[in-house]
């Protein structure tokens, strides 16, 4: 948890350290109050005192002074407090948020989604809880109960075993309260990962479901982790919840012992009717310090009830910042190289020499000894069976991944030599699964620019077809709901094509985005894409042949490896594989 306390900002350790003062001196206020109380108690037993009217309000006002300081004090203090606890989780969930971006793919799969998303939510609002609520307790505390203990072993050293009896009573039992929640916190923070993760799989399938009726069989397996999940948090809230009882148990057990305490010295003071007015003050003394003495133990009871809300939330929150520390520890493979971007001569160029990938790390390879090259203004179609790495291909092009052997290089640079942003913005692609984002067509299609082009804007819809568009009531200024769910596949699928042609970088990357087209939008597609990228490097990943007969290179991929490449014509007669599927899709007059 230490660890996290760097992104504090020099404003925060200010603000903290004014909190810890202002408590010391909330904490100094609270026990003067007994004092008060002792003095006003043996004035009010002493009938005939001078002057007790005016004493009497003298100490009153002084204990009203006392504890509006006091409370002065604690506002103050919770909101630095406060402020300190929002900027560090401000700042926590910013770092977190920048460091998965930096993740690689695998980063990303190693942790899964569902889990970064806990651990930026819920796992920093534990952190910011305890923050808010604990560190003032922390602080307060210890400087409560040991400044009460000092102020108490002055007085009857029966009084003050008594009080530290009932304390090590207390902790006791709190230890033992922690020890069997602690690993059910853990668990719990496991299973929220998992709740999250079928809540999110159920809603955004929930079409699949409908269609297969297979909402109890859903139901049964979010009821399970639910299950799960509130059991563990009933075993730990019932041993909580038996904390606040046996408190109070040990504050009244305690108020009973000291008064029965005073009950017993009182009658040891000796009753000499010779000198009874003396006796009568001791008793009144006696008596006065016996309020006060109760004030300052439950003053300390009070110290080891905040430690024991801090020891309630601590455990959560100590697990938070783990699974926190986790995260922000990762240091991700792909780091950016030291190659200006000017150095590099903008062309398009592709080359992959050699090339094995594998997503373990071991000789399990998904990809095996690629050698592919793309030169400029090239339309370079890949196609293959599902799961023989075309897709993994384009990723090592764009450095999701690194190759495990090999080198893949652009425009005649290894990919590890690029800043990761120089790199990517030599691409453009629209990915497999197309992705919208809330906001508007506009903001979409111009994805991550703050001016938009109203041009380039148009010509890049007119190129994906994206003619819907202009029946909508605010055409590209038309709300797009949270991953495009108001727009049908093969809407998607345009807009993000236009998103790529947008963004008009050297070399445009169209992965499997032809697929929810019709036949006829994927023919005009193509041929606008062909009429105006002649100057740009195209590679399209397809399973359609229709779609990437045409293309300058055809790459045939099966099994991880590269069967064959070249023209449509040449294929047919020199590759089995490709005929086999030409033949599964168009007739004999057809592949002419």
């Amino acid at each position: 948890m230490t660890r996290l306390l760097k992104y504090l900002k020099s404003i925060d350790y200010i603000f903290l350290a004014i909190a810890a003062g202002l408590v010391v001196l909330q904490v100094y206020l609270e026990l003067k109050i007994p004092d008060f109380t002792a003095e006003l108690t043996t004035l009010v037993t002493q009938n005939n005192a001078p002057d007790l009217l005016a004493k009497t309000l003298q100490n009153g006002g002084l204990m009203i002074l006392c504890a509006f300081s006091s409370l002065v004090c604690s506002i103050i203090c919770s909101f630095l407090i406060s402020s300190m606890a929002s900027h560090l989780t401000m700042s926590i969930r910013d770092e977190i948020y920048k460091h998965i971006l930096s993740f690689s793919s695998a980063e990303i799969h190693r942790f899964h989604t569902s889990s970064l998303i806990t651990r930026t939510t819920t796992d920093v609002v534990q952190l910011q809880n305890f923050t808010n609520m604990g560190v003032q307790m922390l602080i307060k505390a210890p400087v409560m109960a040991i400044w009460g203990i000092c102020k108490i072993s002055a007085t009857k050293l029966s009084w003050t075993m008594a009080t530290m009896i009932s304390v090590i009573i207390l902790v006791v039992c709190v230890g033992i309260a922690v020890c069997i929640c602690l690993p059910r916190f853990k668990k719990i923070q496991k299973l929220t990962d998992e709740l999250n993760a079928r809540t999110s799989e159920n809603i955004t399938g929930v079409r699949v479901i409908r269609a297969f009726n297979a909402e109890k069989f859903q139901d049964e397996k979010f009821a399970k982790v639910n299950k799960d999940i509130t059991l563990n948090n009933m075993v730990s809230s019932k041993t909580m919840s038996i904390i606040m009882p046996l408190i109070n148990l040990i504050m009244n057990s305690l108020i009973l012992a000291i008064y029965w305490i005073g009950v017993i010295i009182v009658n040891d003071i000796p009753a000499d009717s010779a000198n009874i007015g003396e006796v009568l003050f001791q008793r009144a003394t006696l008596f006065g310090h016996m309020i006060s003495f109760t004030s300052y133990a439950m003053q300390i009871i009070m110290a080891f009830m905040m430690l024991v809300m801090v020891f309630i939330l601590l455990p959560r929150c100590i697990i938070s910042c783990k699974r926190i520390n986790e995260v922000l520890d990762v240091k991700s493979d792909i780091q950016d190289g030291e190659l200006q971007d000017e150095e590099v001569k903008e062309e398009g160029k592709i080359c992959l020499k050699n090339v094995f990938f594998s997503f373990t790390g071991d000789d399990h390879y998904a990809l095996k000894d690629i050698n592919l090259e793309v030169n400029k203004g090239e339309t370079v179609a890949i196609i293959g069976p599902t799961g023989c790495g075309k897709t993994t291909l384009i990723n090592l092009m764009m450095r999701y991944y690194d190759a495990t052997l090999g080198e893949v290089k652009v425009d005649d640079h290894n990919v590890r030599e690029y800043k990761l942003d120089d790199l990517r913005k030599r691409f453009s692609i629209a990915t497999q699964k197309a992705m919208l984002f809330k906001g508007t067509i506009k903001e979409n299609i111009a994805f991550g620019k703050k001016d938009v082009d109203e041009e380039k804007l148009n010509k890049a819809m007119e190129i994906a077809s994206c003619d819907f568009v202009s029946s909508l009531e605010k055409r590209e200024d038309s709300e797009v709901a949270q991953g495009g769910s108001n727009f049908s596949g093969g809407q998607k699928q345009r807009l993000s094509i236009a998103r790529t042609l947008y963004k008009d970088s050297e070399i445009m990357v169209f992965d499997d985005t032809f697929s929810a087209l019709d036949y006829k939008t994927d023919f005009q597609v193509r041929k606008k894409i062909h009429d105006n990228l002649k100057d740009k490097t195209v590679i399209i990943v397809a399973q359609r042949i229709g779609t990437i007969k045409n293309a300058d290179k055809i790459v045939v991929m099966e099994e991880g490896k590269i069967l064959a490449t070249g023209k449509h014509e040449e294929l047919l007669n020199t590759c089995p594989a490709y005929k086999e599927i030409a033949m599964s899709q168009l007739s004999k007059e057809e592949l002419q």
